[in-house]
Parts: C-alpha cells; sequence; structure tokens
C-alpha cells in the first residue's frame, strides 16, 4: 500500500516542477516543441476573405526582368480596383527609386484606388557587423497614396515562426502589421499573439500575378475581398519555417496571421489555472496501482490534458501553456512508476524470486514485540534429488506445498525461505513439543507435485530467541536441524555449547598436520557374500585419532572438509591407506576387495583423477580390488560429468559402485547409462524388508532387475538374523551391517578374513 505521505510528496514536486518550468528558458523552448500539438489535430480552411495575388514560378517566367517594373504593379493594382477588391496590401520592397515613369504608373493607380492600398514598411540590419536597424518606408511618392503597415516577421529562437506582433515602430512611428490592419485590430507594439497554424495555406484563395496583370481571372473570386500581393516563387526568398506546414511564403504567413485575427484576437491563459486542471488529473495517477495501470492512466491523462487544451484553444481561442501542465501529469506518472519500482525492488529482495515466499532478509527484519519465541529451521534433506528429478519450477512448487504445512504450526502463519533447502518460522515458546509433533506428521506426508505424488525428507531445529540477535537463533537452528539429520531423528533443540563448535570448526584447520601426523585412519566393515557365505569384501571408513579430543567420527569432519575444499587430499590419503592394507592381506593370500567412498565435488575434478592413477600405477594391488562408492544423488547432480568420470574409474579397472541407492529419484533404466559393477540398498529400506511388505517387495524387485542389467547388490544396515534369512531368499548378493561386523581397525579385522570360511585364497 502507497503511503499518504508518499503521495503528496510525489504531488508536491510534480506541481513545483511544473511552476519553475514556466518561469526558464526550458519551458519556453519545451512550449515551441509541444507547438505542433496544437495545430496538428485540426485542419481548418482558410475564411476566403483574404486573397493572395502570387509572384510565382509562371510570373517570373513571364516577367524576366528583376525587379520588375513598377508599371506591373500599377496594371494589377487597375485590375484589382475594376473587379472590387475591398483594399489591396503589398508585401512587396518600394523603399527605393526606379524608372521615373514606372513610379509615375504606380503612383497613379495608387490614387485612382481612393485610399484602398497599404504598403509595406520594414527594419533591415544595417550590415553584418553593424547592429544598427535601418527602417525603410515607400518613397514619398507612393506613400502619400497609401496607408502603411509593417511587414516584420520574427522568428523563435529556433527559426520557426509561430506568432505575429500586433505592430512595429518605423521611422519612430507605431504601425500596425499588416494581419493586424487588415483584421482591423489594434494592440500594443509589444505584444504578438499566437499564429493558428490549424489554418490550412493550400485553402487561402491564390491568383498568379501575371494572370491578373493580363485580366484572366475571375473577378468574383477578388470582389469585396481584401488582396495580398507579395512573393511565392522559390527564387524570390523570402521563406520562413512554421510548426506545421515546413518552410513557406512570407506572404502566405501574413494571410495565416490575417486570418487568425479575422477569427477572432487569442488570449493568453493564465498558466496557474492550467497547472491546476492538471494537478486534478494527476490526482487519478496517484490512486491507481500497478505499473501497467500506472503508465497507461498517466498516457490517458496527458492525452485528455492537451485535448483539453486544445479545444479551449480552437473553440474559444485561448491559449494555455502546455508544457507545465504535461510536465507535471508526466511527474506525476514517472513518480508512482519509480515507487512502484523500487517497492517491487524491495519486495524482490525481502521474497523469494521462485516461490514468493519472505526470505532471510525478511526474517532478519521482522522484529516482533516480544521475545518469548523460538525461531524454527526447517530443512529438505532430500533437496538435491528433488531438483535433479523435478526441475527448479516442480521442486519450488514442493517447497511451497511443505511451507503451507509449516505454517499451520508457526505463531503467525508466515514461513520464510531462508535458503534453497531451509525453511524458517517463529513458535511460540511453549508449544515446542506439541508443535513438532504435528509439523513431523504433516510435513512428512507425500505432496502432490505436477501431478506425482513425492516423498519429501526434513529435519528441524528449534532454537530459543530470547533477548539475542534473530540471526544467531537462526543459526543455531540451522546447525540443530544438522545435528538432527545426522543422528537420524526428526528436529533436536539447538545446543548453546558454541565453544563446541568453534573447537569442530577449528578442526578444519588442523587436518593438514593430522594427515601427515598419521592421526587419519581407517576402519574396515566386512561386506559378507551371501550365496558363498565369506566375507569377500570391505568398506574402508575413515576416522580421525585426534591427540586431544580422542576419536572423531566422519560425521563431524568430513561435510567441513568438502566445505573448506580439503576433501581431495583426505580422499587421497585414504585411498593411499586402503592399497597399503590391501596389499598386505594379499600378501598373506586374501583377495579381499575393498571399497571407499569418493565425493561428489570428486567425480568430475580432473587433478583428483589424474593424482588417482598415480596412486594405482605405483600400488602392489590391481585396480579391480578397488571398489569406488559415489551416492546416487551425486551421480543424478550433474549426470553427464558423472558418466564421464565413473567411465574413467572403469577404464582404469576399478569397480564402481552406487551407494544409498533408492534415497535418490533415479531408476534402473538411468542406471544403464552408468558404468557400475553394483549397487548398495540403502538402510532405510533393508531394516525392515522381512517385516514390512512394501520394503520387501522394493528389495526383491530391485535385486532382480540389478540382476537384469549383471549388477551386485549390497544390502546395508542388516542387524537381524532374520532380515539376512529375508535376503538370501531373494537373492541378494552382499551384507553389510551389525550383525555381520561392526567398522574395526585392520589389527581387528586380520581373524576375521584369515579364520574359517569367512576368507578366499588367492587362486
Amino acid at each position: 500500500m502507497i503511503r499518504p505521505v508518499a503521495l503528496w510528496l510525489i504531488a508536491a514536486l510534480a506541481i513545483v516542477a511544473a511552476l519553475a518550468l514556466g518561469e526558464t528558458r526550458f519551458g519556453a523552448a519545451t512550449e515551441r516543441l509541444l507547438s505542433p500539438l496544437r495545430f496538428a489535430a485540426v485542419d481548418k480552411p482558410a475564411s476566403g476573405r483574404v486573397v493572395v495575388i502570387a509572384m510565382d514560378a509562371a510570373s517570373t517566367a513571364s516577367i524576366s526582368r528583376w525587379p520588375w517594373s513598377r508599371t506591373h504593379f500599377a496594371r494589377v493594382l487597375d485590375r484589382l480596383r475594376a473587379a472590387g477588391a475591398s483594399s489591396v496590401a503589398f508585401d512587396v520592397n518600394f523603399s527605393s527609386r526606379s524608372d521615373p515613369a514606372a513610379d509615375e504608373a504606380l503612383a497613379g493607380a495608387m490614387a485612382r484606388a481612393d485610399g484602398q492600398v497599404v504598403l509595406p514598411t520594414f527594419a533591415q540590419p544595417a550590415g553584418a557587423d553593424d547592429g544598427r536597424m535601418i527602417d525603410a518606408l515607400p518613397i514619398a511618392a507612393l506613400h502619400k497614396h497609401a496607408a502603411l503597415a509593417s511587414v516584420m516577421i520574427a522568428p523563435d529562437p529556433d527559426g520557426i515562426v509561430r506568432a505575429m506582433p500586433f505592430g512595429t515602430i518605423t521611422a519612430g512611428v507605431a504601425r500596425p502589421t499588416l494581419s493586424a490592419y487588415i483584421a482591423a485590430r489594434s494592440g500594443s507594439a509589444v505584444d504578438a499573439f499566437p499564429i493558428d497554424m490549424s489554418i490550412n495555406p493550400a485553402s487561402i484563395p491564390q491568383l498568379s500575378f501575371v494572370a491578373v496583370r493580363d485580366g484572366h481571372f475571375d473577378a468574383a473570386k477578388v470582389k469585396g475581398r481584401t488582396v495580398l500581393i507579395g512573393a511565392t516563387a522559390i527564387e524570390m526568398g523570402d521563406r520562413y519555417a512554421t510548426p506545421i506546414w515546413g518552410v513557406i511564403p512570407g506572404v502566405m504567413i501574413q494571410a495565416l496571421a490575417a486570418e487568425t485575427l479575422l477569427r477572432g484576437v487569442p488570449a493568453q491563459g493564465n498558466a496557474a489555472l492550467a497547472i491546476a486542471m492538471a494537478a486534478i488529473l494527476a490526482l487519478v495517477v496517484l490512486r491507481r496501482r500497478g505499473i501497467g495501470w500506472i503508465i497507461a492512466t498517466g498516457s490517458a491523462l496527458m492525452a485528455l490534458f492537451a485535448g483539453l487544451i486544445i479545444a479551449v484553444q480552437h473553440v474559444a481561442m485561448v491559449y494555455f501553456p502546455l508544457a507545465p501542465g504535461a510536465l507535471l501529469i508526466a511527474l506525476a506518472t514517472a513518480g508512482m512508476v519509480l515507487r512502484h519500482i523500487l517497492g517491487t525492488f524491495r519486495q524482490q529482495r525481502l521474497a523469494d524470486a521462485q516461490t514468493g515466499l519472505p526470505n532471510r532478509l525478511a526474517l532478519l527484519g521482522a522484529r516482533k514485540a516480544g521475545t518469548d519465541d523460538v525461531v524454527v529451521a526447517l530443512q529438505i534433506t532430500n533437496y538435491d534429488s528433488l531438483l535433479a528429478v523435478l526441475g527448479d519450477r516442480s521442486t519450488a512448487d514442493a517447497v511451497l506445498r511443505i511451507a503451507e504445512r509449516a505454517g499451520l504450526s508457526s505463531s503467525d502463519g508466515i514461513v520464510y525461505r531462508v535458503d534453497d533447502r531451509s525453511l524458517a518460522f517463529t513458535l511460540a515458546a511453549g508449544d515446542v513439543d506439541d508443535a513438532m509433533t504435528a509439523l513431523r506428521s504433516m510435513v512428512l506426508q507425500p505432496v502432490d507435485v505436477a501431478g506425482r505424488r513425492i516423498d519429501v525428507s526434513a529435519s528441524a531445529g528449534v532454537a530459543r530467541r530470547a533477548s539475542g540477535p534473530l540471526e544467531s537463533a537462526l543459526a543455531d537452528a540451522t546447525l540443530a536441524a544438522d545435528n538432527a539429520q545426522r543422528a537420524g531423528s526428526f528436529w533436536q533443540y539447538a545446543r548453546t555449547d558454541r565453544d563446541g563448535l568453534a573447537r569442530s570448526l577449528s578442526l578444519m584447520g588442523e587436518l593438514e598436520d593430522a594427515l601427515a601426523g598419521g592421526q587419519i585412519v581407517v576402519f574396515y566393515q566386512p561386506k559378507l557374500a551371501l550365496a558363498e557365505n565369506r566375507i569377500t569384501s570391505v568398506e574402508a571408513l575413515v576416522r580421525w585419532r585426534h591427540p586431544v579430543v580422542g576419536m572423531i567420527g566422519p560425521d563431524q569432519f568430513i561435510p567441513l572438509a568438502e566445505q573448506s575444499g580439503r576433501i581431495a587430499p583426505l580422499t587421497l590419503h585414504v585411498l593411499e591407506l586402503v592399497l597399503r592394507d590391501s596389499a598386505a592381506w594379499r600378501a598373506r593370500g586374501i583377495a579381499v576387495s575393498a571399497a571407499v567412498n569418493i565425493s561428489a565435488k570428486l567425480l568430475s575434478a580432473p587433478l583428483f583423477n589424474t593424482q588417482v592413477e598415480a596412486l594405482l600405477a605405483r600400488a602392489a594391488v590391481p585396480a579391480g580390488a578397488l571398489i569406488f562408492e559415489v551416492t546416487e544423488s551425486a551421480a543424478m547432480l550433474d549426470p553427464e560429468a558423472a558418466v564421464a568420470a565413473l567411465c574413467r574409474y572403469r577404464d582404469l579397472g576399478v569397480l564402481v559402485s552406487m551407494d544409498d541407492y533408492g534415497t535418490g529419484q533415479s531408476t534402473l533404466s538411468y542406471l544403464r547409462q552408468l558404468p557400475l559393477s553394483e549397487i548398495k540398498l540403502d538402510r532405510s529400506f533393508v531394516q525392515h524388508c522381512h517385516e514390512n511388505v512394501n520394503d520387501g517387495l522394493l528389495v526383491r524387485s530391485t535385486v532382480d532387475l540389478a540382476h537384469d542389467l549383471g549388477l551386485r547388490v549390497v544390502a546395508e544396515g542388516v542387524e537381524a538374523a532374520a532380515c539376512l534369512d529375508f535376503l538370501r531368499a531373494v537373492g541378494c548378493d552382499y551384507a553389510q551391517g551389525y550383525l555381520i561386523s561392526r567398522p574395526m581397525a585392520l589389527a581387528d579385522l586380520w581373524p576375521l578374513l584369515a579364520g574359517g570360511d569367512a576368507a578366499r585364497q588367492v587362486a
């Protein structure tokens, strides 16, 4: 909603700018620029009361000598008097003497006209470098038989004629202009009136000078009319630019000015009144919403304002200024557009672009009165899988569905998207347990997206806001959600042990020394070949034997190593240890393959692959004794890069296994594109497959289809003997889990590998 203060500010600035425009040279220039609008919409015919006798091209061709003998003008004057012209006005310079006989002939014709003749007077510069003006008057022989009128035309600074003065002063005498004389209108010599350029010059009656001289014209066309005689031929010059009609002869401008005054004397309208009218119209713009409506309304009001100004001009002959009012409406429109854009930018800054949900900045800026609440961070833990399968738009829809459910638990119904995979909201402190139980029930239900039912995995963290900054509470809640996911629970309270968190972060600074000092060790978890009932493979699991903290699990430092870019040297170190240990047990006659986990970040890292090749080349172990395990989500995140990297491993002889199969969204048809040797069924499907019908069907069908594709199947998370029996029954290849063995150091692994049917001798 637009605040009233903003509306008044926009209106005030527009009015001040409009008033100021009228007092500046820029305003006058703008008014001149807009002048064609005043006349372009209307095409008026001339009244016919003024007739132009054109000294045209035909006349110059007939009278080839210039200047023309004044006897020609005498004959034309006699013809016009005989035809009944009411008066004859010359726009021809008679200020110098010519042939005496010709001067006498013209003077005689003028005397016979009995005061019906008007001769021109004007002022002209004395010279190029002389600022004086010299007045030009007809010679005395002609002057005594005629009235004098000014024919001076004063273009605007841009060289275009738009107005005509009522009079000028020549030889110290104020004289009317030719147009004022013809129309019998009086006015101050310092005042000018706008010429009505909507009158079409082509509608002004014209007769050729030579045709009139020779009597070849219709006398009815001049009877009772005022006649203007002037040059129209291009070679005679005397031409001026106009706003509408381009460059036209000076005599036509005199005729247009006379036609204007014959209709009435144009009046200058009050600028403040025009601005007030524009301000009233602009109020409509200030009430519009939406940038399209604002622009459309502003444009319509500009057209309406211009139409009103032009209508008053043509109907009442009152010329109100157009530029200030138009500027006012334009500024009001621009101000509203700018405010809408700024509001949109602010909204976009505080909203998630994909879902429209308020974002992290909106949450941090939401300062509520009470502090007795908590912040809940809800993380979508399988977001990457959703994105890989559904794409951006459908994944955003899934996030919206989850946000709608989370909103039912929030204290105010507002849910914020604080990053791609995380939502946040506030909750009353006393409602946490019940609210989180309800939230778990709602969030873990499948959501309908693009006609598909999608399972969403999530974890949540809760942090008390208290009186501290909201940002800290959000960070604590996010960390708690991470901990909940690692612990396998839906939600956790945030721990306040920031010193412990700082210590875990400092581990990354110690990792390089740990690699060099032998603190990074490998534990092995056996995998049982079900058909042979033998341990034929192990999975290498990294541990950090810290001299101060003690044994550190991979969940505490592997994610940090990935985030800090240290995962490559850590993986290479583990691979080197595994190759060394594998060489040791093969030297004892035990051929057991070893699986090493490869981070998604390393799948397409050229330097890492080169270093792996170098390790394999130096190792005393065949590459086929190694299995590289990659996660399903990592393989689907960038399928092309994954296929290229995995094919490279296969070409080296390394076997490839897809870890955590079933937690993502890939299909076995997609797996055919990957150079896999085996897939590992995730523990979430395996643990209860012997007692849960759906899990059992999934395991059985996956085993059958994998075998059809030539793949081995490893079931991880086996903890019950009944589960192991089920896996044997469905033909699963390998079992891994606490029922078989927990992860153990190499020294503890020797007896298991070497004893009884648990080992397989080298052929």
